[in-house]
Parts: structure tokens; sequence; C-alpha cells
């Protein structure tokens, strides 16, 4: 028996549907990928620093793919990790998120808090991702054990960047690092921490979510790297177009990977030539209520600061 051409079409979309799913669930969100970038910004005559980017990896208990992967990280031996929050989905998570995170403790790193790092994740409509309404905080928020995350790593020698700032000395130069609590939920207070960069250092801006008041802020003092992550580079996206929203105030063609920022690039203010760099990670993660990604592979990022000057 011949079926009707409409009565093909369906099934076949049909099928091709259920492929993606299949394939958005099953099997890209565990495709981890590391993306490797060199970022002119730091002062003529600097030695390059490797800095390893880790952000939202919402551990569940029992991921051990996951975890096993970012342990191996370790063997890229950075000079500084930067932990962009969003660590758990789930209650029992801490332990699990600092077991895959140990060989990495070791190395020297910062890290701000997201928030999934404060509050668990809770049932969604899914569709509700590609509307405004995603964001929306629900009425009652069930705490996680923050404190336990954040003495965690603080304990190891990570430094907490949550509305705060710091000095390291790394291949023989001076980076001041300042981040901010997750502008996501306005826990940020940039103001607080807010200073004109020195001349001789190398200014890194820190942030869970790249928002545009961050940004702005950040590269006005002086930042030449801002790193974030929140996006998960959109999570969904459409092959040849890209991500379809962003969860921020952040345009869609800067979700993931490395762009330029300055104050006003939200608007329509030329770009300077010494514009900052900006890079947003796709992240390791997503809700456990919402475990699927789409043409945006999990990743962590490896990015080596070179001099200003040298190419990309």
């Amino acid at each position: 028996m011949t079926l009707p051409p409409s009565t093909r079409l369906v099934a076949g979309a049909a099928a091709a549907g259920a492929a993606a799913l299949a394939w958005g669930t099953l099997v890209e969100p565990r495709l981890f990928t590391l993306r490797r970038y060199a970022l002119p910004v730091l002062r003529p005559g600097s030695l390059p620093v490797r800095v390893l980017q880790l952000s939202d990896i919402h551990m569940v208990p029992g991921q051990r793919t996951k975890a096993e992967w970012i342990r191996g990280l370790a063997a890229l031996e950075p000079d500084l990790v930067v932990n962009t929050g969003d660590n758990l989905s789930h209650l029992q998570a801490v332990p699990h998120a600092l077991e895959a995170l140990k060989p990495l403790l070791e190395r020297p790193g910062v890290f701000v808090m997201g928030s999934n790092d404060y509050y668990a994740p809770t049932p969604k409509n899914p569709g509700r991702y590609l509307t405004k309404d995603y964001a929306k905080v629900v009425a009652e928020r069930v705490a996680l054990p923050t404190e336990e995350l954040r003495s965690g790593m603080t304990d190891a020698g990570w430094v907490d960047l949550d509305n705060a700032r710091t000095s390291l000395h790394l291949g023989g130069q001076r980076i001041d690092l300042v981040g901010v609590d997750d502008p996501h939920i306005e826990r940020d207070d940039y103001a607080s921490v807010s200073a004109p960069a020195a001349a001789d250092a190398t200014t890194v801006g820190v942030a869970h979510a790249p928002y545009q008041r961050v940004l702005d802020a950040m590269t006005a003092d002086g930042a030449r790297l801002v790193i974030a992550g929140h996006t998960h580079g959109g999570q969904l996206c459409v092959p040849g177009y890209g991500a379809l929203v962003t969860n921020c105030d952040l345009d869609r063609g800067r979700a993931k990977g490395v762009s330029r920022w300055w104050p006003g690039a939200g608007t329509s203010t030329p770009r300077p030539s010494d514009a900052a760099w900006l890079h947003v990670s796709a992240g390791l993660g997503a809700s456990r209520y919402a475990p699927v990604r789409f043409a945006c592979r999990p990743e962590a990022t490896l990015m080596t600061l070179v001099p200003e000057g040298l190419d990309r």
C-alpha cells in the first residue's frame, strides 16, 4: 500500500523530530569539547598565561562521564582556573562537583557564583525557555548548600570574586581580577569594587551572567578581558542561525565564544580601536529539568593570554 504524499511528509517530519530529540537529549549533552583561543590582552613583553574557564557545570549526582571529563582537564596544567558559576543542579550535588573539580583545585583559581549555586532548579515548561518569562524567579525557591560549595573552593585556595577583587602574579606579571556576584538575580555590586585599571597590570573582569550593565562598567574601568557564562550558548541553536535566546540582555551574536566589548557596545556606539575582549562560555551542563542541547556542544575553554599587538 502506497501512502499519500501528505502522510509521508508527516511521517518524515515526525521521524526527524524524534531523531533531533534523541540527539539533543542523549548524545550532544555528552559531547564535551575544549575550545581554545589566544587573546592579546597582556602588557607588551609579558609571558603567555593559560586560563582555563569552567562554567555552568550544573552537576547532578551520578554524572560520571561529565565528572571524569572535567577531572581530565587538569592535564592541561593551566596557570589559572576561572569558574564562572552554576556548578549545581541538585541538593546533594556539592560533593560531586568538588570531586570533579578536585585536581583543578590544586591550581591557582578564582570563582563567582551563579543563581544555580544559590537556588535549586525547579520544573518549568520547556517552551518558556524561548520567552522572556523563562528568567522570572519563582515565588518559593529551595536554597542550595552554597556555603559548603564556597568553603570547598576557598579552603583549596581558590579566591572568591563575588563583588571582590584580587591580584595574582602569573607568568612574571601582575593580573588584577575583579568580579561580581550573579547579575541574573541582581546580586552584583560592581560599584563597591570599581577602580581604574592599573597601568602596570592587566585587569580581567569575571561574572556569571554577562549583563550589559556589568560589561559596560568593567570595560569603562579598563578591563582588557571579561569572562562570563550563563547563556549556555543558547543551548538550543539553529544551524546557520545560531542561538535563539541568551537568557539575559546580551545579544544573540555574543551568546558564546569570543567577541569585543566596550562601554555602549549594546547600543549603536561605534567600536573603539582599544575595545576589550569578551569571552562567554557555552558551559558544560544544563538544568536537570531541561537536559538538552542542540547545535551547541557543552564546552570548557582554554584561553592563552598573550601581549597586545600579537595576532589572535
